[in-house]
């Protein structure tokens, strides 16, 4: 063991103290609330293990799992061993009641201890370690310990108004608990779309929609990652969806006006339509809240007299129409208490002096903007509350976009809507980030993950609240680019991208928001931009000498008009292996290169517009051609197609928009004719909405006897990257037995890989 040499970092720092709690020589989102420099290192290598005993073997698979998708090795998880050096182990049983549910003591020496009160608290511990072990397989000798300010941490996705794959939502999973971020509340209805399967009423699900399968995986995954799903049906308003199935249940004014939007809770039917779903849902979610919406309902009630008569037959002759509002809040949460959870709501609709019926006090309010009541006086009514409020926390498609600097440098969990507080932080749980799709189709989903990357980051540092390692947020881009996406997010890119995740330069940055390192991160939702002149460059250390036979380059708006790419064994004497003057942008993917270096560059020479360049992605790859996609462009046969918009080529065309579609029966194939027999190692399918629950993946050398190779009855849709397969064919088929959905088989594209 180590001889420690502890060096206390203050616990107390101040909001922009630059000397926050973190190993030294590293960064981390969050930093550790406290840190005592020790004497010596931790190595990680190729004889670790990681230790646990019977309540951490979940969290200890879980780390493992990450390791080996951050780091490419199998880490074993062994039960009750004594820990030697190079070995990580978690353990529960801390006395030390500071830490509290979430909190963790780390402990590094020749070996790492995880302490905790609780597994939650172990698991945030292999969080910092991962951010560590990115950053270097040897960490610098200390202890530390580390908790949260406020119990949620998160994001709240609309997912109503635009459809989210499982798979987006399955990354955010892992990338919220990568920031120690645990609440991810999901809006599954709007006035744009329902978007989850029902079996109580199929009438109002939207074509893209989340499978209970989908969401039951989805809800696995979090409560692995220990986030809580908090699932939101919006009621009494924004039902445009729900309400086009049902319009004898529109809410209909005085003078005839119909809304589309609104329930008319004069309607006996209208709270059977809602009992419905809410009972439907409600035992699918085994987290403790249910979040009823209840937003934006109407704003002249005086226009709606069958409100005021249901009101007063109902509250009393002294009632209002908006009791009518207060008592359907009443009602829900009934239903949802005694289902054994919490009812949330937004803010919005609660005002004083406005109806005689009184919201039950134990409904969690997220407050949002300063209409009505304001924090304190919800508090005083004795709710809980949440920080949601517009600024800084809301991301609006088409609109509004948080101020990042803001938010890191100025602005705390406690600062609500209108610079307002409460009395009592221990009354306001955290906050959330937000994304609203009011403008479904200004971003794709790709683009969204980019634009909310930073933002979470922010708000994961101050919601957690320990000392920041800088004080601005200009100084706090680098820290997010070092520490990156979680391990296991799935970014787009073939295997063996040489550039991926290596340190990366340019010759300028347009601001600190698009880094270099945003370019090899593997995330086409973040890029590099540089200034606007002509002879910028993008630089990549690949760590070492590499036959370079292919790059692609995944340009933003602007893009190269004329630029060389080029290699270098030392970063100083460049060579090109690539020049064009008739850059034309989008992807330009250069096979047939032939170069060798270190360092690979785009070496920029006339830019195609006014601003710079731009790149969301440069890879490279060794061969003549990197890893080709054996499938792209060979023959594709199938048992049926849906239309003939849908032919079964279209699978193999490499264009992500066109996809085959078969018929609404099982079984259903897709055969690919490679042209000669090849050893598939890997097989990448991306699903459509109709995807297969069962199926398999098969090859074969005639077209007629098939061997299969994969096999799966629990078929998720989303991307399924299917890696070390072994099997030999000129023939590949992907084998539908089940489908997902009520429609048939759907593949945007196969890919097969040597």
């Amino acid at each position: 063991m180590l001889l420690l040499t502890l060096t206390m970092v203050p616990v107390a720092a101040t909001a922009g103290s630059a000397s926050a709690a973190v190993p030294t020589g590293r960064v981390m989102i969050p930093t550790l609330r406290e840190w005592a420099v020790g004497t010596g290192v931790f190595a990680f290598g190729a004889t670790s293990r990681i230790i646990v005993d019977t309540a951490t073997q979940a969290t200890g698979a879980t780390f493992a799992a990450d390791l080996l998708a951050l780091t490419g090795r199998t880490i074993p998880v062994v039960t009750g061993a004594t820990a030697q050096a190079g070995d990580i182990k978690l353990a529960l049983g801390s006395a030390d009641t500071q830490l509290g549910a979430e909190g963790y003591r780390l402990t590094v020496a020749s070996s790492v201890t995880v302490d905790a009160r609780t597994d939650a608290g172990a698991f945030y511990g292999t969080r910092s370690l991962l951010q560590l072990i990115k950053q270097s397989n040897s960490i610098p000798a200390g202890t530390g310990r580390d908790w949260p300010t406020k119990p949620e941490r998160g994001l709240m996705v609309d997912n109503g108004r635009k459809f989210f794959t499982a798979q987006w939502l399955r990354n955010h999973v892992k990338d919220l608990a990568y920031l120690k971020l645990n609440h991810f509340h999901l809006h599954f209805s709007d006035n744009l779309g329902f978007r989850v399967e029902s079996s109580s009423h199929p009438e109002i699900v939207s074509a893209q929609r989340l499978t209970k399968q989908e969401l039951a995986d989805l809800i696995a995954l979090a409560a692995q990652y220990h986030v809580t799903i908090v699932p939101e049906i919006d009621f009494p308003g924004h039902m445009d969806t729900i309400l086009a199935a049902h319009p004898e249940l529109k809410l209909v004014s005085s003078s005839g006006v119909v809304d589309n939007g609104f329930i008319d809770l004069a309607k006996d039917a209208s709270y059977t339509l809602m009992r419905d779903l809410i009972t439907e849902y409600l035992p699918l979610f085994p987290g403790p809240f249910w979040h009823l919406g209840a937003d934006e309902y109407v704003g002249n009630y005086a226009a709606y007299p069958q409100l005021l008569t249901y009101a007063r037959a109902h509250y009393g002759a002294s009632a209002t129409a908006k009791d009518t509002y207060y008592g359907f809040i009443n009602w829900a949460n009934d239903i949802v208490r005694a289902a054994g959870k919490t009812t949330r709501m937004w803010n919005d609709g609660l005002k004083s002096g406005d109806g005689t019926v009184n919201p039950a006090a134990n409904i969690v309010v997220d407050y949002w903007y300063d209409y009505g009541l304001t924090p304190q006086q919800l508090v005083n009514q004795g709710h809980q509350v949440m920080n949601s409020s517009w600024t800084p926390t809301y991301y609006v498609l088409g609109g509004a976009k948080p101020d990042v600097t803001y938010l890191y440098e100025s602005w705390t969990p406690d600062t609500f809507q209108g610079g307002t507080t409460i009395t009592d932080p221990t009354r306001n749980s955290g906050a959330a980030m937000h994304v609203w799709c009011d403008n479904p189709n200004a971003e794709t989903e790709d683009q969204v993950a980019g634009g909310i990357r930073d933002a979470l980051r922010g708000l994961a540092q101050q919601t957690w609240g320990s000392p920041k390692a800088v004080s601005t947020y200009a100084a706090f881009q680098p820290i997010i680019a070092t520490i990156g996406r979680a391990p296991g997010y799935s970014t787009g890119g073939l295997p063996g991208n040489l550039a991926l995740g290596r340190p990366t330069t340019a010759s300028s940055t347009e601001t600190a928001a698009f880094p270099a390192g945003y370019a090899t991160d593997g995330d086409t939702g973040t890029r590099w931009s540089s200034l606007y002149t002509n002879t910028e460059w993008l630089q990549v250390d690949l760590g070492s000498a590499q036959n370079i036979g292919r790059v692609i380059l995944r340009w933003e708006a602007a893009y190269g008009r004329a630029y060389q790419i080029q290699t270098s064994p030392d970063g100083t004497t460049w060579t090109t292996i690539y020049s064009t003057t008739t850059g034309d942008g989008g992807t330009d993917d250069l096979t047939g290169l032939t170069g060798t270096g270190r360092y690979v560059r785009m070496q920029g020479v006339a830019r195609a517009t006014s601003w710079g360049y731009s790149l969301y992605e440069l890879e490279a790859y060794a061969g003549a051609t990197g890893p080709a996609d054996l499938a792209r462009g060979k023959p594709a046969t199938a048992s049926s197609t849906e239309t003939v918009n849908f032919p079964a080529p279209y699978a193999v065309d490499g264009d992500a928009a066109t996809r085959w579609s078969s018929l609404y029966s099982d079984p259903q194939w897709l055969r690919i004719d490679l042209g000669a027999g090849y050893t598939i190692s890997r097989v990448k399918l991306v699903w459509e909405n109709a995807y297969g629950r069962a199926y398999q993946v098969q090859t074969s050398p005639d077209g007629t006897t098939w061997t299969t190779i994969y096999s799966t009855t629990t078929g998720d849709g989303g991307t399924d990257d299917l890696t070390g397969l072994t099997g030999t064919g000129r023939y590949l088929r992907v084998y539908g037995t089940v489908r997902g959905t009520g429609y048939g088989y759907s593949l945007w594209s196969v890919e097969a890989y040597a």
